[in-house]
């Protein structure tokens, strides 16, 4: 039977509105970080999710593990359909642009112990130990478990670089992922109460949050933790980087007692 609402509709009606909506609402928000920055940031995180997910996303698809409703895609390319493609960049804008509207720098430094970092990226690599166990337990885990997999190198690599940031912006980071998860958890559940995707039940634990399949529910947990995650270190480096490069002007300039005041008023530690 043929799908009362296709995967490209879904797009017009449940992602393209809250993607324009916040764009008119950051554009007038911040407008020098919008121009200088946010662009650069979103076209980074959606270049790298396409490259990423596009691999793992496939091979899922091909597995079994879900697949479209009759007449809801329009074009597959590989084994996954065009629209599938068209949210791996919607997301991350969606996500990134709910972000802009509070996110914040805190003014500490780079610099990191060697065995903080380290404890980042064991916790990131942990992760994805989690998830092998899983996919290699039972059939009914292998979708969870692709996913811990999946996203673990990403984690290991985010907090290998600057988990004590995260941890210090915690809120910024949490509002930033949990506001956009919530809106396509419930999209998600729609989408599949409408059989745009079939979820396999063999590849799944049969758990559920609220009617959604946990495997979804951690997919677009993850999926956007690396968003909010890769953002706020990406503004953290930049504006550091181009303190740093203030400074450097002003030492040249031969004016120490204005590099001092700029010390003074943002401590590194």
């Amino acid at each position: 039977m043929t799908v009362p609402l296709t995967y490209l509709e879904f797009h017009a009606l449940f992602v393209l509105p809250p993607v324009v909506a916040l764009l008119v609402a950051a554009t007038r928000r911040e407008r020098a970080w919008w121009n200088r920055r946010a662009i650069a940031g979103i076209a980074i995180m959606s270049v790298l999710a396409v490259a990423y997910t596009t691999p793992w996303d496939n091979a899922l698809i091909d597995r079994g593990v879900w697949w479209y409703g009759e007449g809801a895609v329009a074009l597959t390319l590989w084994h996954a359909p065009l629209e599938e493609y068209l949210f791996f960049v919607l997301q991350p804008i969606l996500t990134a642009l709910w972000l802009y509207q509070f996110v914040t720098v805190e003014r500490t430094s780079l610099g990191l112990p060697v065995w903080t970092r380290l404890a980042g990226l064991v916790a990131g690599l942990l992760v994805a130990v989690v998830g092998a166990v899983l996919v290699l337990a039972s059939s009914s885990t292998l979708y969870l478990g692709a996913t811990l997999l999946w996203a673990g190198p990403v984690l290991a690599i985010q907090w290998a670089f600057g988990w004590p940031y995260l941890w210090r912006t915690r809120r910024v980071v949490a509002a930033g992922v949990l506001v956009p998860t919530l809106y396509l958890w419930v999209a998600d559940w729609i989408a599949i109460d409408l059989g745009i995707w079939v979820i396999s039940s063999t590849y799944t634990t049969g758990f559920t949050l609220a009617g959604l399949p946990v495997e979804e529910a951690v997919f677009f947990l993850v999926t956007n933790l690396f968003v909010v995650q890769g953002l706020v270190l990406y503004r953290w480096l930049l504006d550091r980087l181009e303190r740093s490069d203030a400074r450097t002007v002003v030492t040249e300039a031969g004016s120490p007692t204005l590099a001092d005041l700029l010390e003074r008023r943002e401590p590194e530690g």
